[in-house]
């Protein structure tokens, strides 16, 4: 990973001087700045010692980009930078590192890349490249880079294929001591195990297939390597074990288009050596356009959600379901709503869930989000840790 960085280093430094820009035809430039204020408050006071009810942060995310060769050939980059009460949420990142090359059907990428799979609202079972950013978002929507090697090509009426080969698994990093969402016990980096001998450095690999038939979109994948979510056993004492395990895990996401009508539905089957289990979520979205000639759309949202590790599901969502509308104004100011909650038809447990974006002035954006924990059952082994962190944000961003 050091070799790779530091290689793509080279490059930025060697495109990025003026006199090289010059010797390469047509090349193009790009820097982007967004810098983001962000207020936190929780409701109620913390379960544990050190935690708080006000958490202010700044972030800033620079974003450099060439393309030339008529833009059959890229190298991007983004950083991102956080500062927070919790020394842990205090971090930088790498999200973007990385060069692509296009050519007639195929397309190499080689780097710290995003990428994203699935349909559904509420969970993304079979995203599985990318790590997501435990510290930076709750609900998982962020993710880390991932070091990358990725190969895609387009067969016409046989789909698209995408080949990886990640030479190195990033962990999931949870809040210290002074931070919400976190455990009785808080969980160092250093404390997380693997089962293979390689750790992190053991090499992941995987494979998908996407294509579509009429209004069907369909996407088959496959992984092998280092799961993203790690494993946990408690122990009498609180104590926590973490671990990731070795996995095998089979991914299938369907969307099917009916005018104003969606219908969603991903599944994964998941071999490691002490589990074995299936996962589904299926649903529906369905959009009223244009109401009153005003341009507002609704769309009404509904998902279904099952795990078969019940309890020990790290997302909690094992026999679920999930409700909402979205709202899109269609203003001059992208105004958008998105109302949700998640109600465990076990236990009765459930989550309400507030997303609001608007643009402000120009260049300035902000964004409302609330996420209400109500009546969490004592049986639910990890929502139960943060039954006390409802909490509403709101945000500024600023792009440059």
């Amino acid at each position: 990973m050091r070799l790779m960085l530091l290689f793509f280093l080279f490059i930025v430094l060697r495109f990025g001087h003026s006199q090289d820009l010059k010797k390469v035809s047509g090349i193009k430039a790009n820097f982007e700045l967004e810098l983001d204020g962000e207020y936190r408050y929780f409701y109620n006071q913390g379960q544990f010692f050190g935690q708080k009810k006000h958490y202010p942060s700044i972030a800033i995310t620079p974003s450099y980009s060439l393309n030339w060769n008529n833009g059959y050939q890229n190298f991007t980059t983004t950083v991102f930078f956080i500062a927070d009460q919790d020394t842990k949420r205090t971090y930088w990142d790498i999200r973007e590192f990385y060069y692509q090359k296009a050519k007639n059907n195929w397309e190499f990428n080689i780097g710290l890349k995003k990428v994203f799979w699935g349909v559904a609202e509420s969970n993304h079972l079979v995203d599985i490249i990318n790590q997501s950013d435990a510290l930076k978002s709750f609900d998982g929507e962020q993710k880390l880079g991932q070091p990358m090697v990725q190969f895609s090509w387009y067969a016409s009426k046989m789909g698209t294929f995408d080949f990886f080969y990640l030479p190195y698994h990033r962990i999931r990093r949870f809040a210290g001591t002074r931070g919400r969402f976190r455990f009785a016990t808080p969980i160092e980096d250093e404390s997380i195990t693997y089962e293979s001998k390689q750790n992190e450095w053991h090499p992941d690999f995987s494979v998908r297939w996407k294509n579509y038939f009429g209004p069907v979109d369909m996407g088959l994948s496959y992984f092998k390597g280092n799961g993203r979510e790690p494993y946990f056993e408690f122990d009498p004492l609180g104590n926590i074990n973490a671990f990731y395990p070795y996995i095998d895990q089979i991914g299938l996401d369907l969307q099917i288009t009916a005018n104003a009508l969606l219908l969603k539905f991903e599944s994964i089957y998941r071999e490691a050596a002490d589990q074995r289990f299936i996962a589904a979520v299926a649903g529906l979205e369905y959009t009223f356009s244009n109401i009153d000639g005003n341009g507002l759309d609704i769309g009404i949202i509904g998902e279904y959600l099952y795990d078969e590790r019940d309890a020990f599901a790290l997302s909690g969502l094992q026999n679920d379901l999930f409700y909402g509308s979205r709202l899109a104004f269609n203003d001059i100011n992208d105004t958008a709503i998105l109302l949700g909650g998640i109600v465990d038809l076990d236990t009765e447990t459930n989550l309400l869930t507030l997303e609001a974006s608007r643009r402000v002035a120009d260049n300035l954006n902000m964004t409302l989000e609330a996420r209400l924990f109500d009546r969490i059952s004592s049986q639910e082994l990890f929502l139960l840790f943060f039954k006390q962190d409802s909490f509403l944000a709101v945000s500024f961003s600023k792009y440059f």
